[in-house]
């Protein structure tokens, strides 16, 4: 079993993302996850692309998904095409997104990875509702189906990692929960199956409630046996 961490990054100018995507690497992250919703300009998107080996994700989060970006659904589509055709290698395109299957289809178009992935910030969700989520983006032909809710309490940890367990068996899974009754999940997500797990570069840098930083959970996979 091989437990993989994506750090994601929030930069705010393609500066500031050539020395955190530097740093991630030095951490042995395997993913990089460049949050494009604070980015001041896009224009050098490709240098990004050019100073690692990692695999680079491209997201962009509107204010309405708990992101930065001020501008509309049609801004945001291009800047995720921009970030394709500058050689990332996966998008990630939001569930609801009204834009969502013609983003998807000119992504796959570029022969870009599609990561389609839902969240839900309020709470967890039963297993038949999970399973009709990713069946949804199995049918989009989704290269990574990510599905992210919230743990109230430690128990909501259980019925996710329980679905994880059968459900990666058919798909590329991302799925756990926020919050800070969640990181039982963030951690032990891959060793049920989930194809990887987000973290922070360092504290004061989390992108999402409950985020742990990549040392945090390289200690936790040290600490349980879990090979990464």
């Amino acid at each position: 079993m091989s437990a993989r961490i994506c750090v994601s990054i929030l930069p705010k100018n393609t500066a500031e993302a050539l020395k955190l995507i530097e740093r991630a690497e030095e951490a042995q992250a395997d993913f990089v996850e460049v949050r494009l919703d604070r980015l001041e300009e896009s224009r050098n998107l490709h240098n990004l692309v050019k100073c690692t080996d990692l695999p680079l994700i491209a997201t962009n989060k509107l204010q309405s998904e708990r992101g930065f970006f001020l501008g509309n659904e049609t801004q945001r589509q291009q800047t995720l095409l921009d970030a394709a055709k500058k050689g990332f290698e996966f998008v990630d395109v939001d569930f609801h997104s009204p834009k969502r299957n013609e983003t998807i289809g000119l992504l796959q178009g570029l022969k870009v990875k599609t990561i389609v992935s839902y969240h839900n910030y309020e709470r967890i969700l039963s297993t038949s509702t999970m399973k009709k989520i990713l069946d949804e983006q199995i049918e989009l032909d989704a290269s990574v189906c990510k599905i992210v809710l919230t743990a109230k309490q430690i128990e909501d940890n259980l019925p996710v990692l329980s679905f994880i367990s059968f459900a990666s068996t058919t798909a590329q899974l991302v799925c756990f929960c926020m919050g800070e009754a969640g990181k039982t999940s963030r951690i032990l997500s891959p060793a049920f199956g989930a194809y990887f797990t987000f973290a922070a570069l360092e504290k004061g840098g989390e992108t999402a409630p409950g985020q742990m930083t990549i040392a945090e959970i390289q200690e936790a996979y040290r600490l349980l046996g879990i090979r990464q």
